[in-house]
């Protein structure tokens, strides 16, 4: 379905309503009738651009992971640059809520954990691509560098484990970054 220009307005106000309930709520707890009143439309007015709660949620946690071009990073640099780029996007400056309002969903919903597949699986792959290439070690670098930033992520922002929680941001991406650097640029083959 197109949509014009008019109907942004409504579109984004929509977004934003099932944003806040869904941060709120979460996927379960959230219903289509209680975005609209966020929104302050009708009912109708979602599904008419959504379809259903799926395709709203969908919508509602589109998230990018806002990657900058990785090829030209110096190799020794890798690790720490995407552990500071990760934490920017999580709590600094490239921050907003669909990171966590997506962990969070992912939990207990099967959707969100598509939307995590979806998202790690496509734009990481393409940064860890353009790190070491389109060989077949790309999508395994790739999904373990998913499991170190999603699990750091959730132990921060869902589980809120205290001394992950403690941490300030720079000693956050400290810990993280030899690690990514080891799964961007070590020999996997060497830890079976």
């Amino acid at each position: 379905m197109a949509f014009t220009a008019r109907s942004e307005p409504t579109r984004a106000a929509i977004l934003a309503g099932a944003r806040r309930l869904l941060a709120e709520k979460g996927y379960e707890g959230t219903t289509i009738r209680a975005v609209a009143a966020e929104a302050g439309v009708d009912a109708s007015m979602v599904m008419r651009y959504y379809t259903n709660k799926a395709g709203l949620f969908t919508a509602a946690v589109d998230l990018d992971l806002q990657f900058p071009d990785t090829s030209d990073w110096p190799r020794e640099e890798l690790g720490e640059r995407m552990a500071r780029h990760f934490v920017a996007r999580w709590e600094g400056e490239l921050s907003d809520e669909l990171i966590r309002l997506l962990l969070r969903s992912a939990v207990t919903n099967a959707a969100a954990v598509e939307q995590l597949r979806a998202v790690f699986g496509g734009q990481v792959l393409r940064a860890v691509r353009q790190v070491v290439g389109d060989g077949p070690e790309a999508s395994c670098r790739a999904s373990m560098l998913a499991t170190q930033v999603l699990g750091v992520a959730l132990c921060r922002y869902v589980l809120e484990l205290p001394p992950v929680v403690a941490m300030d941001a720079d000693t956050l991406a400290s810990m993280m970054a030899p690690v990514i650097q080891h799964y961007l640029t070590g020999d996997l083959a060497a830890a079976v």
